[in-house]
C-alpha cells in the first residue's frame, strides 16, 4: 500500500499582534542611552514639592474665605423664623400687613399694622439683630399706649419676610420701604412719622433719619449698639481671613449720630445711677436732642412709657422746627 502522503500545506507563522504606539516608544526609550535622560536633582523634586504645597495652601485659603463670605453674618444676625407670639398676645387688634412686591407679586415684606384711635403719631418699629417680631410684643404693648399708630417690621430673613441673608443694607433699604408703605399705603403724613430702634435696629433708625431731605418727624434711639462691628471683627475666625475687605457692614454710630438732622430721644439702660450717661455718639448730635437714662430693661421699666410721652408732646413738625 503506498504511503500516505505528507500534507503539503505548509503551517502559517503565528503573526505578532501590531505594537502600540506607546509600547513601540517605549521598547524605544528602553534602548536610548543613558546619558539621554539627564537626572533630576534632589532640590528641583523639593522646590516642586514646595510649589504644590503653597499652591494646595493658597486653594485652602481661598475657599477659606468664601465659606467666610458666605457665613459670617450669623455672627452678628441671629434671626428667627417662626412666629410664636403676636399682638394679640397682648390684647391688641392688629393687622398682618404685606408689602414691597416683586415683579412676580409676591411680597419681601410682612409686618404687624396695630392701629390706635384718633393717634396724633404713626411709629415705625424697627427691632434688633436677634429673634423676630415674637419677641418685641411687650414693647410693642407699651408703645401702643402712648396713643400712637405702630407698624412693627420683620426684616427679610426674619419672622415671614422673604427669606435673605440680613445685612446692614438691606436692613435699611427694608427700613426706607417700610417709610414707603406708610406713606404711600396708609397715606400717612410724613411729618407725623416717628422711627423707633432698639438695640441694632436703633443703629439702622439713626442711619435711616439722617438725612437732611427727611421729612418725618423724629426718632427714638433705644440702646443703641455702640460699636456692632466688634462682634465680627473679634471673633477669632476672623482673624484668619481679610474680614474687613470680606465684610460689607460698617454701623458707624458716631457717624449717623452727626448727621442726625431730625429730634431724637436717646433711651439708655444701665444696670446703676453710677453709669448713667448717654454713649459718646451722642455729644455729636447737633439736631435737637434729650437723653434718658433707666434702669435695665428700658423697655420694662415704669419711666419708659412716660419718657417718650413727654419727648413726643413737645415734639413739633418739621414746617414749625
Amino acid at each position: 500500500m503506498p504511503k500516505a502522503k505528507p500534507s503539503q500545506r505548509k503551517a502559517k507563522p503565528q503573526q505578532k499582534p501590531h505594537a502600540s504606539a506607546f509600547t513601540k516608544a517605549l521598547e524605544e526609550m528602553q534602548h536610548q542611552p543613558a546619558s539621554a535622560f539627564p537626572n533630576v536633582s534632589g532640590r528641583w523634586l523639593l522646590s516642586a514639592l514646595a510649589v504644590m504645597i503653597v499652591i494646595a495652601a493658597g486653594c485652602g485659603w481661598m475657599a477659606l474665605c468664601l465659606l467666610y463670605w458666605q457665613g459670617s453674618w450669623q455672627l452678628l444676625y441671629h434671626p428667627q423664623r417662626t412666629i410664636t407670639k403676636t399682638p394679640a398676645s397682648a390684647g391688641l387688634a392688629f393687622e398682618p400687613v404685606h408689602f414691597w412686591a416683586t415683579e412676580s407679586g409676591d411680597t419681601r415684606l410682612t409686618g404687624w399694622w396695630i392701629p390706635s384711635p384718633a393717634a396724633r403719631f404713626t411709629m415705625l418699629y424697627l427691632h434688633g439683630a436677634d429673634g423676630d417680631l415674637s419677641s418685641d410684643v411687650d414693647t410693642l404693648a407699651a408703645l401702643h399706649r402712648l396713643g400712637v399708630n405702630v407698624l412693627a417690621i420683620d426684616y427679610r430673613g426674619y419672622g415671614q419676610s422673604v427669606p435673605g441673608k440680613p445685612s446692614e443694607g438691606r436692613l435699611l433699604e427694608d427700613a426706607n420701604e417700610s417709610l414707603t408703605y406708610l406713606e404711600q399705603s396708609r397715606h400717612i403724613a410724613a411729618s407725623s412719622i416717628v422711627v423707633y430702634g432698639e438695640e441694632l435696629g436703633a443703629d439702622i433708625a439713626a442711619e435711616l433719619t439722617g438725612q437732611p431731605s427727611s421729612r418725618i418727624a423724629g426718632v427714638v434711639l433705644t440702646d443703641p449698639v455702640i460699636d456692632a462691628m466688634q462682634t465680627v471683627f473679634s471673633d477669632r475666625r476672623s482673624r484668619l481671613v481679610p474680614a474687613h475687605w470680606l465684610v460689607k457692614d460698617r454701623y458707624d454710630l458716631a457717624a449717623a449720630a452727626s448727621g442726625l438732622a431730625l429730634p431724637s430721644l436717646w433711651l439708655i439702660s444701665q444696670p446703676s445711677a453710677a453709669e448713667a450717661k448717654p454713649p459718646a455718639a451722642y455729644q455729636l448730635v447737633r439736631s435737637p436732642k434729650m437723653s434718658v437714662v433707666l434702669r435695665a430693661p428700658v423697655t420694662t421699666n415704669l419711666n419708659f412709657v412716660p419718657e417718650i410721652s413727654r419727648w413726643l408732646d413737645e415734639l413739633t413738625s418739621p414746617a414749625t422746627r
